[in-house]
C-alpha cells in the first residue's frame, strides 16, 4: 500500500515537472507569456498617460470644439467594453486598411499586429479614464498657483513644468495606480486575438495536461505578484512626489 506522504511527494514531483523549464515542462511558455503581459502593459502605459494628460488639458480648454472632442472621446471609450474595443481595433482597423489598400489599387494581404492592436485598444481605454483622474487633479490645484508662476516671470510652459506638474503627479498618483492595476488585468483580453500572454499560455497548458487548477492557479499567483510589485513601485513614486510637499 502506498503511504499518503509518498503519494503527496509523487504529486508534488509531477507538478514541479510540469512547471519546469525542461522539454516536458511548461515553464518556458509561462515565462514568455509573463514577458508579453508585462511588455504590453509597460508599452501601453506611456501612451495612455500622455493621451490622458492632453485630453484633460482639452477638457478644461477655453475652446469649445476641443472640450467637445475630448468629451466624445472619453464617453466612447469609457462606455464600450474593453473586449469590444479590442475587437474594433484589431478587426476593424485591419478591414479599414485592407479597404484603403484596395481603393489605392494595392492588392496585398494586410494584417494588424496583435501586440500593436492590444496596445492601441488598451491605451485608448486607459487614457479615457486617466483623463478624468488628471482633470480632477487639475481642478484641485488652486488657480493662484498659475498666477504665482506668471507673476515671477515664468512662461505658461515653465509654470506647468515647475509648479503645476509636480503637484499634479502627487494628486493623480492614487487614481493612476489603480488604473495601472486595471491595465495589468485587462492585458488578459489580448489572448482572444492570438497574443501569447499569461492567460493564453496557461490555457494551452491546462488543455494539454488536463491540470486546469494547477496552471490557472499559477496565473493567479503571477498576477498577484505583479500587483504587489506594482504597489511597492508606486509607494516609492508617491514618497518621491511628496518630497516637494515636505520641503514646503
Amino acid at each position: 500500500m502506498t503511504c499518503p506522504i509518498d503519494g503527496i511527494a509523487i504529486e508534488m514531483d509531477r507538478f514541479l515537472s510540469l512547471l519546469s523549464f525542461s522539454p516536458d515542462g511548461w515553464g518556458d511558455e509561462i515565462a514568455s507569456g509573463l514577458l508579453v503581459t508585462v511588455s504590453l502593459a509597460l508599452a501601453t502605459l506611456p501612451f495612455g498617460l500622455a493621451a490622458g494628460f492632453f485630453i484633460a488639458l482639452a477638457k478644461q480648454s477655453s475652446e469649445p470644439s476641443l472640450r467637445l472632442a475630448a468629451n466624445i472621446y472619453t464617453t466612447i471609450f469609457r462606455g464600450l467594453p474593453e473586449l469590444l474595443t479590442l475587437f474594433l481595433v484589431f478587426y476593424g482597423a485591419q478591414l479599414g486598411v485592407q479597404q484603403l489598400a484596395s481603393f489605392l489599387g494595392i492588392e496585398t494581404a494586410i494584417e494588424i499586429n496583435a501586440f500593436v492592436a492590444g496596445m492601441v485598444a488598451l491605451g485608448a481605454v486607459f487614457s479615457s479614464y486617466a483623463s478624468e483622474v488628471f482633470l480632477s487633479a487639475f481642478r484641485a490645484i488652486p488657480h493662484g498657483q498659475y498666477e504665482g508662476g506668471w507673476a515671477v516671470g515664468l512662461s505658461s510652459f515653465q509654470t506647468m513644468r515647475l509648479i503645476i506638474f509636480p503637484q499634479l503627479v502627487r494628486l493623480a498618483l492614487p487614481g493612476l495606480s489603480n488604473l495601472w492595476l486595471i491595465l495589468l488585468k485587462d492585458t488578459a483580453l489580448v489572448s482572444v486575438i492570438g497574443l501569447s500572454d499569461i492567460i493564453r499560455q496557461v490555457g494551452i497548458a491546462a488543455r494539454v495536461t488536463r491540470e486546469a487548477f494547477l496552471f490557472f492557479g499559477i496565473a493567479c499567483l503571477l498576477y498577484l505578484a505583479l500587483a504587489m510589485l506594482s504597489s511597492v513601485v508606486f509607494g516609492y513614486i508617491e514618497r518621491w512626489a511628496r518630497r516637494t510637499e515636505d520641503v514646503k
